[in-house]
């Protein structure tokens, strides 16, 4: 069951069909329909579904406050009998109390007697079953003390009230369920919609599903490659960035493969269709955070763990409270009735329902204000049990963005001339590296020149003309680099891409460009380490440099991962979740799936919009020291969840005796009900006060 994007996979023999699951499902009070399975992602009738559940909740929770505030203001102050009562009683309170709570309980609250009644229907019980049993047996015991018995007493407010917290938290929940099929949608839009094919030697624009397998594409600078497909003619690099993470475009020409969705920089060029529609590498990423979702169930809290025997506990407690005193104590029916009512008002799951709700709520806040944007209850409770942490190298350890970090001149040669020659041919390009030298010379100050002559060599650089000069600026070809040869080796064995510079006679010097480390990446591994965590890098990039970056932020070589396509690292995901659950930090599309299936997906705030939709935590400062600071404020989170489930349970275990034995009236049950929800607020509140 795939709860992100409301969708089942169901296995079954020869005899069944799916009328009979259709029957099924809508036996356990819900509803299910048909989907094509050859179909595509489509999230138009789950949005609507949502939205339908989003809306009717929020006009329920409006309608409960507009009825249930007066109701608790008129049993406050407005009656004789109430504690804070000001001297002046409303008329006829008693009836405009029972006008005020019945629309609540049974319009406002009917979810909660229909999810009572599919538990039923299941065998089961949950948290609905106790608002429904708790809150019925408030109001119908009011009903009968005034009606029937002509008392003064009354609690309609207090199921009023306590429909309206529930309320409150279902609806904010719904909001949450609403943003995580974003990540899938976003996907979607990457691909173009349009893509333009030759056939009888025409150029022609057609829309992206009616590609086939065959046809010749042909891809402009700056546009999106629509599929998967072999370049026949023409050369180009392309920004693969949202499929593979590297920051560093890919150099494009005769025989190479290119990947739907990727964006063309410089040249145009033609490719032949091999992967199209559902078969395409994007839409295979999209298929692996769908399963991946699907397979992470949501957590079971622990508030409907209990009640699975905590309800028909408390029932059969309320009856046997009932029977004991009508018939071996000799009480009268009021006192009877009044002691099982009493033993299920203070039953009412009030501080059970808010024990880990309200811990939470002031743990995602106080993530806030450190930076840290955490994604609802489930993120926070899963975040206190990681026992790895797999960061992804680019954008994540390192800034994503390439930089200029070695000049080495030859002999006789300046740096200075180095750069000041490499930076007035490279500020004809457009390349990412281009732009790295070119920034380098203008953050010092390093006058440039025109050129001449300007040509870009697919795969290999450029070059130009300054004056009477020819240079190239490039790979390290076949050339003579005497004493500079070691020197390349060594930046290399750091990580760094190395180009020459040279003119007709000679290589001038080196330039190495990389994507440096984050200054914070280091203290980063060193919090999890302390905190007996382990960290692993994952990259696309060769042995040599992901070692190189990982020995940098104190990463040992044997938790490396390199050379690793898009779609296995949530494969390296999983093999390590064999050992413990599994944080993922990342920041591109390519990392999406091993978001989705690690316990925790935790993205860079620089990241794309897909990479924070589909992570549990958003490191809003985009900064990995918040990847520990996360784990920390789930440990400190979940503590306070504990105690307060404990203070809740031990509340209910102490206080439906003393109820039982007829210790507590109705009333005062209601008033240490809403003392424990107080009580359990408070503790939530301590929070605040803890050091990150």
């Amino acid at each position: 069951m795939n709860y992100a994007i409301a969708r089942a996979t169901v296995e079954h023999g020869p005899d069944v069909t799916t009328d009979k699951l259709i029957v099924a499902v809508k036996a356990t009070g819900y509803g299910a329909s048909v989907r094509d399975p050859d179909a595509g992602y489509s999230s138009h009738d789950h949005d609507h579904h949502l939205m339908m559940e989003e809306n009717s909740l929020r006009r329920r929770f409006i309608i409960s406050v507009a009825l249930s505030l007066p109701a608790l203001l008129i049993s406050m102050i407005l009656m004789e009998e109430s504690p804070f009562f000001i001297g002046w009683e409303l008329p006829a309170a008693h009836l405009i109390l029972f006008l005020l709570a019945t629309p609540v309980q049974f319009y406002v609250g009917w979810p909660f007697y229909r999810g009572t009644w599919s538990a039923l229907l299941a065998r089961g019980a949950n948290m609905d079953s106790l608002i429904a049993i708790g809150t019925s047996a408030a109001y119908l015991y009011s009903v009968y003390l005034v009606f029937l018995a002509g008392s003064t007493e009354q609690y309609f407010e207090i199921g009023a009230i306590l429909i309206t917290l529930v309320l409150l938290g279902k609806l904010l929940e719904a909001k949450a369920r609403g943003r995580t099929s974003e990540a899938i949608k976003r996907l979607m839009t990457l691909a173009p919609k349009t893509a333009t094919v030759v056939r009888g030697g025409k150029e022609e624009v057609i829309p992206i599903d009616d590609v086939r397998a065959g046809d010749i594409v042909l891809v402009r600078p700056g546009e999106r490659v629509p599929v998967d497909g072999t370049v026949r003619s023409g050369a180009s690099s392309v920004d693969e960035s949202m499929i593979t993470g590297e920051s560093i475009p890919v150099e494009k020409s005769v025989g190479s493969a290119v990947i739907g969705g990727t964006i063309n920089k410089t040249g145009s060029f033609r490719f032949t269709a091999t992967k199209i529609g559902k078969d395409t590498t994007l839409a295979h990423i999209i298929r692996l955070i769908e399963e991946a979702q699907g397979r992470k169930a949501p957590i079971q809290r622990f508030a409907d763990q209990v009640s699975s025997w905590f309800v028909p506990a408390v029932v059969i407690i309320a009856i046997a409270t009932i029977s004991t005193w009508y018939w071996i104590v000799s009480g009268t029916v009021s006192q009877s009735i009044l002691a099982g009512v009493a033993v299920l008002v203070i039953a009412c799951p009030c501080a059970l329902g808010l024990a880990t709700p309200t811990a939470i709520m002031v743990g995602t806040g106080k993530g806030a204000e450190h930076g840290v944007l955490i994604k609802g209850g489930d993120a926070l409770e899963a975040a206190h049990r990681i026992r790895s942490v797999v960061f992804d190298k680019t954008g994540t350890i390192t800034a994503g963005k390439p930089r200029v970090t070695a000049i080495a001149p030859a002999p006789s040669v300046q740096a200075g001339d180095v750069l000041r020659i490499a930076a007035s041919i490279e500020r004809e390009s457009e390349h990412p590296l281009a732009e790295a030298i070119v920034a380098h010379a203008k953050e010092h100050h390093v006058p440039l020149v025109d050129v001449t002559g300007f040509q870009a060599i697919p795969g290999h650089g450029v070059s130009a003309r300054i004056g009477r000069t020819a240079y190239t600026l490039g790979k390290p070809g076949t050339r003579d680099l005497g004493p500079l040869a070691p020197r390349i080796g060594e930046l290399e064995g750091r990580g760094m891409t190395v180009m020459t510079l040279g003119d007709d006679k000679r290589v001038l010097g080196l330039i190495a460009v990389a994507d440096t480390m984050r200054p914070e990446s280091r203290e980063a591994v060193d919090r999890l380490h302390r905190m007996g965590i382990a960290a692993y890098l994952i990259t696309g990039d060769n042995k040599r440099t992901a070692t190189a970056i990982a020995a940098q932020a104190g990463i040992p070589p044997e938790r490396v991962f390199f050379e690793v396509l898009p779609q296995d690292k949530a494969e390296h995901v999983k093999r390590l979740q064999a050992s413990g659950p599994v944080a993922m930090v990342g920041d591109g599309i390519n990392d999406a799936p091993a978001l989705a299936q690690a316990e925790i997906g935790i993205a860079m705030g620089s990241g794309t919009d897909v990479a924070m939709e589909s992570g549990n935590v958003v490191l809003m400062r985009d900064d990995p020291r918040g990847v520990a600071t996360a784990i920390l404020l789930s440990k400190r989170t979940m503590r306070k969840a504990r105690q307060n489930m404990f203070w809740a349970l031990v509340y209910n275990v102490l206080g439906i005796p003393l109820a039982a034995l007829g210790m507590l009236n109705p009333m005062i049950a209601g008033g240490a009900m809403a003392l424990s929800s107080v009580s359990v607020v408070t503790n939530a509140l301590l929070l605040k006060r803890v050091r990150l």
